[in-house]
């Protein structure tokens, strides 16, 4: 790069006085002047060449080179965005600050400029961008003499360039092992290890390693570790570590495999760097099976070392806490841990059984409990898997066992939480409980969420949002978290921007059923009927085809829907989306009748009576105002 002029940090220059060597286009303010020059010159010829880079033009032009010199010292340059829009005005700025006349008001290290640059960076999206074409400059090399004889040195400018390059090598900081973004915390990403068994039967171990690596690591502080759902998101995809790290927004990523042959355990980690791509550390462990706590423990401590995170009393600490040392009991934890978080009903009832047993090996395992607790939690508050009456008791017994055991679980506050105001509608309570499990363990995605859905029917939807924002800093890839920052919105009466979030979210999967049951609700409530019936049918909402019929005041479609309802068996009906329906219809005294009927089963929609939209007729009615009090939701 020509920086306008070459020059020498030990004398005074390599040209006399008044005289000013360079490309016009490229000099300083104190260059034109021939006055003495420093690295703050080299940042405001930076800045010309970015403005060029972003422009396609420099920012001063002339019929002569002294000319274009001089607009140097006495011209203010345009603003690059009103050359090219998509300029981030944050770039422009710092182009701006780096072509400062006055170079006390420049930046005043080539570093500083870097940090700038690299903040900026974080936030321009990966997608392709219309690079504006360039206008053709011919560069004019000149020299030009005050009263001095020419200079027909041409070698010594060789020479000059030579250490011109030297100096500015020596200007930019060098790397370090770990290349610190700037940010008050250093980050990592922990992907799920990958299984090298000969059968491929341990992926539920592989997860489970990284899982208590990303809880455990999370747990330090000064440190950003992203949630499960977004560490797990680039499973089984080439996807380059770069781009994983651009994606998670974090300095490095640790890998890892794992290899079980009978009562042997092979582990190999590897932590990289994503700036580069670069491995920082690695290391292999051969030992029994009943080491797995160690070998999870000595990684973390290398881990901890490495990115220099200061623990507390800069000793070593137990990062990887052990609830249990029963080999069994941790197997099957794991194992019922793997298909809870793959969700569904035979995956979560399969999951009961795996913490079950891993209960019984070992009865003061208190995060088999705790999973045994959210698991019953799951099953009674998603579309009638279990009866509210079954799942929430169990539950509450589970989560309260875990608490008598360790009353530091996150987890285990997360799900009493939980069944205190949607079962026992005890909300007080349940406030208290969520802020436990966030102090405890603020790093904790799912008790955001899930104080983000509490704090949405309460109708503190700005309150709710914040919750959701930050369970989505936590884990920015989990599609769940995502969908129900739309949902709120929803609730609040946002429906454009409900629609738009949606909308995000299917883009990044098509097929995901909550994001398409949501949308459904907000095109309804815009009055566009057709698409939601379209979406409706697609995420198989029977209840909601019904409502959106009665919308449109098809009522005698919504009757066929609602006689199909009722003939299947109480166990795979919702009294409360019964109700819902009647009201829809306009029969309010069936709907009410129904409303009791979800009262008195404990229907886990109940939480949802002041905030849904289909019991707006009826707010002001005394038995909706007398069923809101007896669910703790009014006083």
């Amino acid at each position: 790069m020509d920086f306008g002029i070459a020059r020498s940090i030990i004398g005074k220059g390599i040209t006399g006085a008044g005289v000013m060597i360079g490309t016009p286009e490229y000099m300083s303010p104190e260059q034109a002047e021939v006055k003495e020059v420093d690295q703050r010159s080299d940042i405001y010829s930076l800045g010309v060449i970015l403005y060029e880079m972003v422009t396609g033009r420099v920012p001063f032009e002339g019929e002569t080179p002294l000319g274009i010199a001089m607009k140097h010292k006495s011209e203010t340059p345009k603003d690059p965005r009103e050359i090219n829009t998509q300029i981030p005005e944050d770039l422009s700025r710092v182009i701006l600050r780096c072509m400062e006349k006055d170079k006390e008001k420049r930046y005043q290290s080539a570093g500083e400029v870097r940090s700038e640059l690299e903040k900026i960076e974080k936030g321009i999206p990966t997608t392709e961008k219309i690079i504006p074409k360039r206008k053709p400059i011919t560069s004019r090399e000149i020299t030009v003499t005050f009263g001095l004889k020419k200079l027909f040195i041409p070698a010594v400018v060789v020479i000059a360039l030579i250490i011109a390059a030297i100096i500015i090598w020596q200007l930019l900081p060098k790397k370090e092992a770990v290349s610190i973004i700037p940010s008050d915390k250093a980050s990592l990403a922990v992907l799920p290890f990958v299984d090298l068994s000969p059968k491929k039967e341990h992926e539920y171990l592989c997860d489970g390693i990284a899982e208590t690596l990303i809880n455990a690591l999370s747990g330090v502080k000064d440190l950003h570790v992203p949630a499960r759902t977004s560490a797990f998101y680039f499973k089984d995809k080439k996807t380059d570590i770069r781009e994983i790290g651009q994606k998670l927004n974090v300095e490095a990523v640790l890998e890892g495999s794992v290899q079980v042959v009978g009562d042997r355990l092979r582990m190999t980690a590897r932590l990289s760097n994503v700036a580069d791509g670069y491995q920082l550390w690695s290391e292999s462990y051969e030992r029994g099976f009943e080491d797995v706590f160690a070998v999870q423990d000595d990684i973390a401590q290398e881990i901890v070392k490495i990115l220099k995170i200061k623990l507390i009393g800069e000793k070593e600490l137990q990062i990887v806490k052990h609830y249990t040392e029963n080999r069994e009991a941790y197997d099957l934890y794991m194992r019922g841990l793997y298909l809870l978080n793959k969700r569904g009903r035979e995956n979560l009832e399969k999951a009961i059984e795996y913490f079950q047993s891993a209960i019984e090996k070992d009865p003061y395992y208190a995060l088999a409990h705790a999973g045994f607790a959210e698991t019953y939690v799951t099953l009674g508050d998603t579309a009638w898997y279990l009866p509210s009456s079954e799942a929430f008791p169990r539950a509450r017994e589970a989560a309260q066992k875990a608490l008598e055991i360790d009353d530091s679980l996150a987890e285990a506050h997360t799900a009493l939480a939980q069944v205190k105001y949607i079962f026992d509608w005890e909300w007080q309570s349940a406030k208290e409980e969520f802020e436990l499990a966030i102090a405890l363990n603020p790093n904790y995605a799912v008790a955001h969420k899930e104080y983000g859905e509490y704090l949405t029917k309460l109708e503190r939807y700005d309150e709710a949002l914040k919750e959701f924002k930050r369970a989505q800093e936590l884990d920015p890839f989990s599609l769940p978290i995502l969908a129900l920052v739309g949902w709120s919105m929803y609730y609040s009466g946002m429906f454009d921007q409900a629609i738009e979030q949606y909308e995000k979210v299917l883009e990044m999967d098509p097929n995901f059923i909550l994001a398409q049951a949501y949308l459904a609700d907000s095109i309804r409530e815009k009055g566009m009927y057709e698409e939601a019936l379209e979406w409706n049918q697609k995420a198989n909402r029977p209840y909601h085809v019904g409502i959106t019929y009665a919308r449109m005041g098809k009522i005698a479609e919504a009757q066929q829907v609602l006689i199909k309802l009722l003939e299947k068996s109480k166990q795979e009906m919702s009294p409360y989306n019964i109700a819902a329906l009647y009201f829809e219809m306009g029969d309010e005294d069936r709907g009410f009748q129904w409303l009791k009927r979800a009262y008195e089963y404990r229907d886990h929609y109940m939480a949802f009576l002041k905030i849904d939209p289909y019991f707006k007729g009826v707010r002001s009615d005394p038995r909706f105002t007398a069923l809101l009090k007896k669910i703790g939701l009014e006083k």
